[in-house]
């Protein structure tokens, strides 16, 4: 009786040791190869140097080489479906963004729930959008813009880059929450937009900041406020929307990284880890403010209600200006 007993407690606790093995196999085996992080934007923008710069001090801290596949267009389609049909192991994470928010209102489907398919891992990095005029054009405030909006209904022109993009709703957004009878006018591109504001095309425009700080430093471009909550850091004396008149409008673009759906808790706390402590060293932190992003270290949390908010944000624009779904 008491033989069997003994083979009886040795069994269970062989069963108790079994049940424990893939959790501690999932807490050591990984990173098991290398890292694939997948960019839905080409090389060289500010998506892909923020995944590169984050990308390569994470491999030099998990022991594994991480690769950045850029997949640029479609809205960051291909690239979601990429990652949101990948193995959940976390060896294949997406560069999500403002944009990722935007796509999974725009589109009228995808093969893919945003939602549902990719799990946000932590946020990277912020970058602040500006309204501007040409360096010798009629405003000098954004109160001067709005006053001559009002006063002049259906006459105002605002150049942003193409239908869809994070720069484009947001001038829609401040459109409408101004009160301005004024039309949005979509051009190809950052450089098309700086043309037609240069040439008076446009009266205003609204973009991201980094690709206009170099004409707004030589006074070709008047920056008249900055879209998000706090002032830029590179352009300190320019007043944000809120403090310049507009209270109720700000919008900002951000970035981040999510794995599929599925992937094991402790290995989305790891790679969490792994980026706050790449965002947070001295090397990382300046070669992203050198391109005027701003680190955002943060918990998945965070980064999941970046995304969910920023959903329902855009997808609300997007109905209230009547934008045709793709």
């Amino acid at each position: 009786m008491l033989y069997r007993r003994h083979f009886v407690l040795q069994g269970l606790a062989l069963g108790v040791a079994a049940g424990l093995l893939p959790a501690a196999f999932a807490q050591t085996g990984f990173p098991s190869k290398p890292i694939r992080i997948v960019v839905p934007n080409a090389p060289g923008g500010a998506a892909d140097l923020t995944a590169r710069a984050v990308g390569q001090k994470m491999a030099q801290t998990l022991g594994q080489p991480v690769v950045i596949d850029n997949k640029p267009g479609a809205g960051g389609v291909v690239a979601g479906d990429t990652v949101a049909k990948a193995a959940p192991d976390g060896h294949t994470l997406l560069l999500i963004s403002s944009g990722t928010a935007i796509s999974a209102s725009l589109f009228k489907s995808l093969p893919f729930d945003t939602v549902k398919d990719l799990l946000p891992v932590a946020p990277l990095a912020s970058f602040d959008l500006v309204l501007v005029t040409s360096g010798d054009g009629r405003f000098k405030t954004l109160g001067d813009l709005i006053a001559w909006a009002k006063a002049n209904p259906g006459k105002l022109n605002i150049g942003t880059p193409n239908i869809g993009t994070t720069q484009h709703l947001a001038a829609e957004l401040f459109k409408s929450v101004a009160g301005l009878d004024a039309q949005i006018v979509p051009f190809n591109g950052t450089p098309a937009v700086i043309n037609a504001l240069r040439g008076g095309q446009v009266d205003a425009g609204l973009d991201i900041l980094s690709p206009l700080l170099a004409q707004i430093k030589a006074g070709a471009l008047h920056p008249l406020a900055i879209t998000g909550e706090k002032r830029s850091r590179v352009l300190p004396a320019v007043p944000t929307a809120r403090e310049a008149g507009v209270p109720n409008f700000t919008a900002a673009s951000w970035n981040g990284l999510a794995v599929p759906a599925r992937t094991p808790k402790d290995v989305v706390a790891r790679l969490n880890r792994e980026i706050v402590a790449a965002l947070n060293d001295p090397a990382v932190k300046k070669q992203l403010q050198d391109l005027n992003l701003d680190p955002q270290p943060g918990t998945p949390e965070q980064a999941a209600a970046l995304l969910n908010n920023d959903i329902k944000r855009w997808n609300d624009v997007i109905v209230r200006a009547a934008i045709p779904r793709q």
